[in-house]
């Protein structure tokens, strides 16, 4: 058997805060413990002990990497891996979200010919929110964005091939790149029409294939620091 586990890092705002999106660009440090932890004590709940520990290097992967280490027994070092690192959100990148829905409407409006001018602010958000909708549900990048869609499906397919008969692998990425990982399984539509693809802070997502059979994913965002 082998095991590929993918989890969410935890959060980076408190409670109270305005969150912003955060990208690729943006380097925002933990500002709790409990997700990062959690995540290592569900897996040994379970019995997987990691024989790799992969991350995206940015502090808040890379730190809910170590704390989930910490809480299996440091298995193994935690190794940055550029490959998962979080999607550019472009012109979005560190804005709040009324502000994305507000520039992403205004570029719905453009290509669709209409007069964002003329359009209120409701009707722009609409259109804004129609557009994270469809990043949602079935990842479509939304205008401005600079996601390379096709390098990291490949880059989950390459990740996914490195795994060993027996091996448990641990890596830690972000809400962007991980919802494209399903492209493993070789059915990423029939996927995103069974799952919500946008994996909550901490969230485990766990992977397996057996005798050389194709992926399938017996979890999918689980919130580990609530099943311990």
């Amino acid at each position: 058997m082998k095991t590929l586990v993918i989890a969410r890092h935890g959060n980076t705002f408190r409670q109270g805060e305005t969150p912003t999106r955060v990208g690729s660009r943006t380097d925002l440090e933990l500002v709790e413990e409990q997700r990062g932890r959690g995540i290592g004590l569900y897996l040994k709940k379970l019995g997987l002990t990691p024989t790799r520990i992969l991350a995206a290097p940015l502090k808040r992967t890379m730190r809910t990497a170590e704390l989930a280490a910490e809480e299996l027994g440091n298995p193994c070092p935690v190794l940055a891996d550029a490959r998962f690192i979080e999607v550019d959100y472009g012109p979005d990148e560190n804005r709040t979200e009324e502000q994305v829905m507000d520039r992403l409407g205004r570029a719905a409006a453009a290509a669709a010919g209409r007069d964002a001018a003329a359009l209120s602010a409701d009707e722009l958000q609409g259109l804004g929110a129609a557009a994270i909708d469809l990043w949602n549900a079935r990842a479509v990048v939304p205008d401005g964005w600079k996601v390379d869609v096709p390098r990291i499906i490949a880059n989950w397919r390459e990740l996914a091939a490195e795994v060993a008969e027996g091996e448990v692998l641990l890596c830690v990425s972000s809400n962007g790149t991980i919802r494209f990982a399903p492209h493993i399984t070789g059915d990423y539509d029939g996927f995103c029409a069974a799952h919500d693809i946008k994996v909550p802070t901490g969230g485990v997502c766990i992977f397996t294939s057996a005798d050389g059979a194709a992926w399938t994913c017996s979890e999918w965002g689980t919130k580990a620091f609530k099943q311990i």
